[in-house]
């Protein structure tokens, strides 16, 4: 059973009880207070951050920049362009091989000119103009479609718009403390983006921490309530308990943080993706919060980690981040960093060990069962090398919350059967969706890489 529903007498939201999940005991969460607010020399955009997104330049080296000026654009949809989040010079254009668009670094001059956009009050304006302003202040890309997790077709009208305002990764930033000062450009997103909807936005909030958060006293929006452990707090559960994506329906999903700079843009008429950053992991020093931009690079909050030798620095959470190293930089759509220990030294005994009492399992082969209050100093050890798939459909399916056949799934993947993905739900999940399957998964397959080919090939098929 996937999940039970009930309605809460004080507020009539939707509750959705989660079965199935699993929550992982990592130590090294961030203290709720910002240690460091930093003004990065430079700022880097990656291509590679926009999914479904075509690069075309729009700046050369040496043009002057603003907060919010283009500097990419799409080459099949023109209007949805990514700007610069600082102002300054366009440092360097670095590009691989066949000329391939690798990243635009933008030197910084600290002063944060902004280009503007003009004050507007979504409330009075028309669906196409308030997609025009956002499309022209660069923020588009935050908004995401779901089916294959890539960014949204403007001529679209979705069948509704999803956002999640907590999130059960390990780890993972507190909304709370990162946007909870923010309600008024919350409020002003969500009157903006209900105008681009028949089915209304749809807010998924924490059942253990609701009511004690500003979110839920935001208007024109409908609230549901889930309970349960990770991926509880992933959209794309959420979506698929309220409103499951079927071949040929569109929903649209912004996360929460992409809501306040499309709030802002209304509010203030300026490109603000300023953010707070967690900080954490087992190898942070002092974990805590950054206010910093994105695409700051990493040796600027290396003050929370000290010398990378040894280390993996991830730009975004454990599961589903990107392994980019002192020399990278934070990503568009993160507001987490994990600094965790390479897993490089070698254990007396290995697998047939069985005490391993410092270790985790998800499946009580170690005696760390017995304490189920406590976490761990993990780090990146797989223990364990790739190897075929062994286990039933039901390994996976009881920490996917989800109505579909992840097993089967990854197989159709793997075999490129378009037929077999579409029955088995290719439509309903994107790589982050199944990050825990990969976690527990005794085969040691990169299964988010897996879903990710099988997206990209329905996409390829469908040029």
């Amino acid at each position: 059973m996937l999940g039970k529903f009930e309605i809460t007498p004080n507020n009539m939201s939707n509750k959705i009880v989660l079965t199935k999940g699993l929550d992982i005991p990592v130590i090294g969460e961030a203290e709720l207070r910002v240690a460091k607010t930093v003004s990065p020399d430079t700022v880097t955009i990656r291509p590679s951050d926009f999914k479904g997104f075509v690069p075309r330049l729009l700046v050369r080296e040496g043009d002057s920049v603003k907060c919010g000026s283009p500097v990419l654009a799409d080459k099949r949809r023109p209007e949805v362009l990514v700007s610069s989040p600082v102002s300054g010079t366009v440092k360097e254009i670095v590009r691989g091989e066949k000329r391939k668009l690798l990243a635009v670094v933008i030197a910084s001059d600290g002063r944060q000119d902004a280009l503007d956009f003009g004050i507007k009050d979504p409330s009075s304006l028309e669906a196409g103009k308030i997609k025009e302003a956002i499309l022209e202040s660069g923020l588009w890309p935050f908004i995401i479609q779901r089916p294959y997790g890539i960014i949204a077709n403007p001529e679209d009208r979705p069948k509704a718009i999803f956002i999640s305002a907590f999130d059960t990764a390990p780890l993972a930033a507190s909304p709370e403390f990162t946007l909870g000062d923010r309600i008024a450009d919350l409020q002003k997103g969500i009157d903006a983006l209900a105008r681009l909807t028949d089915g209304g936005v749809h807010i998924g909030l924490n059942a253990a921490s609701y009511a004690g958060t500003p979110f839920h006293k935001l208007e024109n929006a409908v609230m549901h309530v889930f309970q349960g452990k990770h991926p509880a707090g992933n959209v794309g559960v959420q979506i698929s308990h309220v409103c499951p994506v079927t071949k040929g329906t569109t929903v649209w999903t912004v996360s929460l943080m992409g809501l306040a700079a499309i709030g802002a843009r209304f509010a203030t008429g300026r490109y603000d993706v300023r953010r707070k950053v967690a900080v954490a992991g087992p190898a942070a020093i002092e974990p805590a919060y950054a206010d910093t931009y994105p695409g700051a690079p990493m040796s600027s909050l290396a003050g929370f980690f000290g010398n990378t030798e040894g280390l993996r620095v991830v730009s975004g959470n454990i599961l589903t981040g990107e392994t980019v190293g002192r020399d990278g930089s934070l990503g568009f759509y993160d507001n987490c960093v994990t600094v965790l220990k390479e897993g490089t030294q070698p254990e007396l005994l290995g697998w047939a060990n069985p005490i391993r009492y410092k270790l985790f399992s998800t499946d009580h082969s170690y005696f760390s069962w017995l304490t189920p209050w406590r976490k761990y100093d993990m780090d990146t050890n797989l223990h364990g090398g790739p190897r075929a798939f062994v286990m039933s459909d039901a390994y996976y399916s009881k920490v996917l919350p989800m109505d579909i056949y992840p097993l089967y799934l990854f197989k159709a993947c793997l075999a490129g059967d378009i037929d077999a993905m579409e029955k088995f739900g290719i439509y309903e999940v994107v790589p982050e969706d199944v990050a825990l399957c990969e976690y527990i998964d005794p085969s040691k397959n990169d299964i988010q890489e897996i879903i990710a080919n099988g997206i990209r090939l329905l996409l390829k098929e469908m040029e």
